[in-house]
């Protein structure tokens, strides 16, 4: 089942060594054994990411012995600081049926809901976003969560796929799908500059 909560880390790195900071990052993982980690490589951007998994909050304190750490180990390839949210698990129209995918790609999609509108977008979701994943085979995990720490605020929808990209992305590009955007755009999502962008990112192996 899908982490109760995730931890998310993301680092913008120097272009010129990413590959660097991808292996000191990943010997870091591969040092831990910690199966609850995984680390990803942005294929839109110059960024690193870990997905952690957590069963409550309060392991974010034991988390925070790990950052020090990532800050020697990776922070000489940075282009800036780390950037790190706390999510709760909402729910999931396609289980990856572990705490973390483990597809060899994820996305990561981000959408700021305004708070009066949630209840309502929740439905809307389950009757459009929902239907269309769960009828496109491109996608084989789907969970929806919200934050709960974090300075960008809303719902982040983290999907596994194994198929290339380009493939992954049919069913979101589709007449329908364009619509549904356009709907939540004029009834649900706020304005600004976080309400709505995607990511893909590929699995970096220890």
């Amino acid at each position: 089942m899908s982490a109760t909560y995730l931890l998310t880390t993301e680092l913008p790195v120097q272009p010129d060594r990413a590959d660097e900071a991808a292996e000191a990052w990943s010997g870091l993982l591969a040092a831990a054994a910690d199966k609850d980690r995984v680390l990803y490589r942005c294929l839109e951007a110059d960024t690193l990411l870990e997905l952690r998994a957590l069963t409550g909050l309060d392991e974010i304190a034991a988390a925070d012995a790990d950052f020090e750490t990532q800050w020697h180990a990776v922070g000489p390839y940075a282009a800036g600081d780390f950037r790190r949210q706390a999510l709760r698990f909402v729910e999931a129209p396609k289980e990856p049926g572990t705490a973390l995918p483990v597809t060899p790609y994820v996305q990561l999609r981000y959408v700021e809901v305004k708070p009066p509108a949630y209840e309502a977008y929740r439905a809307w979701r389950e009757a459009t976003i929902f239907d269309v994943v769960r009828g496109a085979e491109e996608v084989e995990s789907f969970s929806a969560y919200h934050t709960v720490v974090s300075t960008q605020p809303g719902v982040l929808f983290v999907s596994g796929f194994s198929c290339a990209p380009e493939q992954y992305q049919a069913p979101f590009t589709s007449d329908r799908y364009r619509e549904i955007v356009q709907q939540a755009g004029d009834r649900y999502i706020t304005g600004g500059p976080g309400g709505l962008y995607t990511r893909c990112y590929e699995r970096v192996e220890a």
